[in-house]
């Protein structure tokens, strides 16, 4: 989240994320972290999201989790 705000962007919602999806084929070898509701955060939870056999499909982990292959999605409103 820190990244992203330095960078200038917001992170995309689950369903900023399926609409970006609707566009073309992303993450179909990663994932990306996506903006997580304020209740999960607070129980230390992040979501996820990829495309796998023609699906999105979100996932959750410790927001603390660093994974190689895991960057995240935003928007940049000029």
């Amino acid at each position: 989240m820190d990244m992203a705000a330095a960078m200038g962007i917001e992170l995309l919602t689950e369903e900023e994320y399926r609409e970006l999806q609707k566009l073309g084929e992303f993450d179909t070898k990663s994932s990306s972290w996506v903006k997580t509701p304020a209740d999960m955060r607070k129980l230390g939870g992040a979501l996820f999201g990829d495309r796998r056999f023609g699906r999105v499909f979100f996932y959750h982990n410790g927001a603390e989790s660093y994974y190689n292959g895991r960057g995240f999605r935003g928007w940049l409103r000029v």
